[in-house]
């Protein structure tokens, strides 16, 4: 199949053509920041004996029915609508095997790809109903991509892991906890990567964006305004001191997703890279070809996190040089209401103003 080749797209909107990525290797839209947490993960000394453990006791089974007892598999006859962008967006990223898909009853907006042998994706019906089919098919395409990375063998570990802890089943004990913690660091960046498969799914990111902002606030286009969203966006990637930056980190442990506005701002600067146009021209890794240099690959990765840790540690200079200004100087320029340094031999309390 010709790269050029395009394909209809069922779409809320109407039908409109979407390029086939004919042998499009997962590779393409891997974030860096997900391969550099997954080869941390790998190295923990537990992790091993954590998954041979989970794994021993729980089986492919008894996993695939855990998840699936409680949904409806999606077909020709069973969800139909749903069945047709799911077959677009698998022509569109050129996948061959036809993954199960299901339906849960679950108001909860958020969906999963599962597995272990035999992957499987499941919707919940709270996403179903909140998002329009494009940006369904913009889910869709994301959980392909978690398929397609090979992640999925994690996530379900994690969600595992997670619904053990929480009914303090014992498994390796502190152990399972370490490889938690680390699981769901790199479960975070994964959705980098997933995201970047969704966008190329829908090739449309407007579609993406609004599908964030909505999975955000739960409201419809009518009430909700992209651009602000956007700025939104910006003004929490950039704003804020130490202690801002701090809480950011805080509110992120145990979270097994990025916050949305998080996840615009990080595909946003993927698509100002020019990566995606690049891809959308048919510049992108073919399945089967060799992978680049593996320290590129490092180089690469280090780089993210680098980036990272910059704009932390921007933050947090600046915090501590106005930290320190304020306390330097807090007997020269105190604010409002707030009392100065005393004198020495100062003595008795302060009169409150």
């Amino acid at each position: 199949m010709d790269d050029q080749d395009r394909t209809p797209a069922t779409s809320g909107n109407g039908a409109r053509a979407r390029r086939i990525l004919t042998d499009i290797a997962p590779r393409a839209w891997e974030h860096p920041a997900d391969k550099a947490a997954l080869a941390a993960l790998r190295k923990l000394p537990v992790f091993d004996e954590v998954l041979r453990r989970l794994f021993g006791f729980f089986g492919e089974k008894p996993i695939r029915l855990a998840f699936q007892a409680n949904a409806v598999k999606v077909g020709p006859d069973q969800f139909p609508r749903i069945y047709g962008l799911y077959k677009d967006a698998l022509r569109t990223l050129d996948v061959e095997i036809e993954y199960d898909l299901f339906v849960s009853q679950t108001p909860i907006v958020n969906a999963g790809a599962y597995g272990m042998d035999q992957p499987f994706i499941i919707l919940n019906s709270g996403t179903v109903a909140l998002l329009d089919d494009d940006e369904l098919s913009y889910i869709i395409g994301h959980e392909l991509g978690h398929i397609l990375s090979d992640h999925v063998l994690y996530r379900t570990m994690t969600v595992l892991l997670i619904q053990l802890a929480g009914m303090g089943f014992p498994i390796v004990g502190l152990a399972a906890r370490a490889v938690l913690v680390a699981l769901l660091e790199w479960g975070r960046k994964a959705e980098f990567s997933c995201d970047r498969a969704g966008l190329l799914t829908v090739q449309n990111p407007e579609v993406v964006m609004n599908g964030l902002m909505k999975m955000a606030g739960g409201g419809d286009h009518e009430q909700m305004n992209l651009q602000a969203f956007i700025q939104q966006a910006e003004d929490y990637r950039e704003g804020g001191d130490v202690a801002d930056q701090v809480f950011k980190i805080l509110n992120l442990l145990g979270a097994t997703h990025p916050f949305p506005v998080l996840r615009v701002s990080e595909l946003r600067t993927w698509i100002e890279s020019g990566a995606y146009d690049r891809i959308l021209r048919g510049e992108y890794p073919r399945r089967g070809e060799p992978d680049p240099d593996y320290q590129e690959d490092l180089r690469e990765a280090a780089s993210a996190y680098a980036d990272g840790a910059k704009d932390f540690l921007d933050s947090t200079g600046g915090g501590a040089r106005r930290l320190g200004e304020s306390l330097v100087g807090g007997g020269r320029r105190c604010p409002a209401g707030v009392p100065g340094p005393r004198s020495p031999g100062e003595g008795g309390p302060r009169p409150r103003g």
